[in-house]
């Protein structure tokens, strides 16, 4: 069966060292973060994930979830009690306003606690995942009285929420919905309409649970700006919070599908239930990407987080299974054969996995560090540079990190041959269920179509002027390292392709759209190479200064990661010269051919 370690100690590695999480203690919910706190918090977070959600991770996934006659939805075996466990320990409030009932923690340890659990049990860790998101944008847009009504008890994990965007008949094109809002005269709305893929939209874990609904007002424009969002609670909420009878909503079915078995994938109907307006009428989309956005940071780390469970148990069974000999002579001449580990390319497959995630979480934690700056620092400046990182890395890390993640599970599961594709070893759960990540939250081709099309060229190219000014500044500064100047130069030559690519896209793509699109998949993965690259140039130039201090008995492991940056460099970060010329190439052979000709 499958096991699980959450990496606690690469994470403090990556906060305390790389960068350095201490500088931040003037923002809000920084300062009670000490050094000794955060270890505690992940301390505890990685036990319970590794004793009690990892646990019922392979059952939950064969039990999954069953839908009775009444409409109701029963999860499998032990997630109830597993969503009280992680309610009581305070995860779902870790970063929300105490005024809320939330613990006013930086929401980077609640990204952080996300990998652990996703990690550990993806189908669970979306329960409290989508809470989260709701609550987000909740704050944000809700009114006084919407957050006094539903935040504390979502925080404490008596209710849970939902976001409700796609319809049978669309998906990424939000401007087709057909679910419509009828005023009642009461300043409530009467919401009639369907929606599909509703993760969590039905369970027995919480009490009541919160759906935001996107919704068309009648007489409201056609299209995009003419959608509202609506907080629409299964259950009526009295005056003191109580909770009464349905509100007009149903589960109609649970889709039958891939992966993620354990997370109930809802139709959900509501016919004419009572719904309220959250934030501004028509403008509902503005307010459903507060949810979106983070939505997409949290599927990006379910990339991580499968890429990284399969690798632990990947390496587990390369060091266990014995499997012919080793090129240069036996190493074990007293077994009748050697463990898979002796051979080069099993290390290649193993090493190319563990160089991207390590590299990843640190991308992680990187961008959610400026999340936090983003919305709780009050230098204008600092704020907006964050959120302009935000704006062009978002789509690179749900593309990037999803798209890896899953040929990395596939990788994983090659490493048990046969066995990888029985389901008693668990591997084949960790392929289907890293599969859905490319493609919820924006298909991952979305993904590169909103980077190119929209943040690259978005304030005339600010942020990724700036990106693009950081690392070769990186360069410049540390160019007189020996030690480093390697990795540099490989960095330097990847960021010099990025460059090429975004001077390529701007003489280009604007007279022939086409040459955008058709390289905007290898744009995506370009710029999500260089940023791997940069963090690996970071924690080698950590790991350098800790080891020339005498590394205090840590001299093992910063010697590992000078190596796996030096494999990321020689042998991950050479793929930026091809996506280079697949982008250069234009869009004519792409677009040449008829539809009857494929």
């Amino acid at each position: 069966m499958p096991v699980y370690k959450a990496p606690v100690e690469d994470t403090l590695f990556l906060l305390n060292d790389v960068f350095q999480f201490e500088r931040y203690n003037n923002l809000p919910g920084f300062a009670e973060a000490t050094p000794d706190l955060v270890e505690a918090v992940l301390g505890e977070g990685a036990k319970l994930c590794e004793e009690v959600l990892q646990p019922i991770n392979h059952s939950g996934d064969q039990e999954g979830c069953k839908r009775n006659a009444d409409g109701t939805v029963t999860t499998p075996k032990g997630f109830k009690q597993a969503y009280e466990a992680y309610a009581a320990g305070g995860w779902i409030g870790l970063a929300m306003d105490p005024e809320y009932g939330g613990q006013g923690l930086p929401y980077t340890l609640g990204a952080i606690m996300n990998e652990f659990s996703s990690s550990a049990n993806m189908a669970f860790s979306m329960y409290p995942g989508l809470t989260m998101g709701a609550m987000a944008a909740l704050y944000v847009h809700g009114t006084d009285e919407q957050k006094r009504t539903y935040l504390p008890k979502m925080a404490e994990g008596t209710w849970s929420g939902t976001m409700n965007l796609t319809e049978p008949h669309c998906g990424t094109d939000l401007g087709l919905i057909k679910t419509k809002a009828v005023p009642n005269g009461d300043g409530s709305y009467a919401i009639t309409g369907t929606k599909i893929f509703i993760s969590a939209g039905e369970q027995d874990i919480t009490e009541n649970i919160i759906h935001l609904v996107l919704a068309r007002i009648e007489g409201a424009p056609q299209g995009v700006k003419g959608i509202s969002l609506f907080v629409v609670p299964r259950n009526e909420v009295g005056a003191d919070g109580s909770v009464g009878a349905n509100n007009k909503v149903s589960c109609g079915s649970i889709e039958h599908k891939m992966g993620i078995h354990a997370n109930s994938t809802c139709v959900m109907n509501y016919d004419g239930a009572k719904g309220w307006l959250v934030g501004a009428e028509n403008k509902g989309l503005n307010a459903m990407f507060v949810m979106m956005n983070e939505a997409r940071l949290g599927v990006a780390i379910q990339g991580l987080a499968q890429s990284e469970v399969a690798y632990q148990n990947a390496v587990a069974y390369a060091k266990d299974r014995l499997q012919g000999r080793a090129l240069t002579g036996a190493k074990n001449p007293d077994k009748p054969a050697d463990p898979l580990f002796v051979h080069p390319d099993v290390r290649r497959t193993l090493m190319s996995i563990k160089a991207f995630n390590e590299a990843a979480r640190a991308f992680v934690i990187w961008n959610a560090i400026k999340s936090d700056i983003a919305h709780r620092s009050g230098d204008d400046a600092e704020r907006q540079a964050a959120d302009d990182q935000l704006g062009l890395m978002t789509p690179v890390l749900k593309g990037v990190l999803t798209d890896v993640g899953f040929d990395n599970a596939v990788k994983a599961q090659q490493m048990y041959g046969g066995h990888g594709y029985i389901a008693e070893w668990g591997m084949e759960q960790f392929v289907r269920d890293a599969r859905i990540a490319m493609i919820y939250e924006g298909a991952n081709g979305v993904q590169a179509m909103d980077l190119v099309g929209r943040k690259l060229g978005r304030d005339g190219g600010r942020a990724i002027m700036a990106f693009f000014n950081e690392v070769g500044a990186f360069v410049k500064d540390n160019e007189g390292d020996e030690a480093l100047k390697p990795l540099l130069a490989s960095l330097q030559l990847s960021l010099n392709h990025l460059q090429q690519a975004t001077m390529w896209f701007m003489q280009n793509a604007l007279a022939k759209p086409d040459n955008a699109g058709a390289g905007a998949h290898d744009y995506m993965h370009l710029l999500g190479l260089v940023s791997l690259g940069y963090m690996w140039a970071k924690m080698a130039k950590v790991a350098q200064e800790k080891l020339k201090a005498g590394a205090n008995g840590q001299a093992e492991r910063m010697n590992a990661k000078l190596v796996t940056a030096r494999f990321f460099m020689e042998r991950s970060l050479p793929e930026t010269a091809a996506h280079l010329a697949r982008i250069t190439s234009g869009s004519d052979a792409t677009m040449a051919l008829s539809a009857e000709q494929f």
